[in-house]
């Protein structure tokens, strides 16, 4: 699960970031909210992501505890980081919209401690 929604960031971002710039997520143009566009910074978070969307399928494919356990600490590091950034930036957002996205962030880092539990119960 979190490869398939690492790479729904990865490959807009990394191959289309004008269009995920205005689009993402999906056509509600959220990432928009947060100017200026720059194609650089889009196109580096779309390669961590597809880096991450890669790592994490591998994971699913051939899992380990020596894989799975820094692959989800690193993935929790980095959206803790996110998540506390869109927190502290919801000028221009709805209300809706801006419950959504939170509520969407903090998925991707409960998703990720999932993996963490089950491996400390064996």
């Amino acid at each position: 699960m979190l490869g398939l929604s690492a790479l729904s960031i990865a490959l807009p971002a990394s191959f289309a970031p004008e269009t995920f710039y205005t689009d993402y997520p999906f056509y509600t143009a959220l990432v928009k909210l947060l100017p200026p566009y720059n194609e650089h910074l889009i196109t580096d978070v779309g390669g961590l992501y597809l880096g991450f969307g890669v790592m994490f399928i591998w994971a699913t494919i051939k899992p380990s505890r020596e894989l799975v356990l820094p692959l989800c600490w690193g993935w929790i590091a980095a959206q803790i980081l996110h998540f506390a950034f869109h927190v502290s930036h919801l000028t221009g957002f709805t209300t809706t919209q801006a419950v959504s996205q939170q509520i969407g962030l903090a998925l991707y880092l409960l998703v990720a401690i999932v993996p963490i539990a089950l491996l400390r119960r064996q």
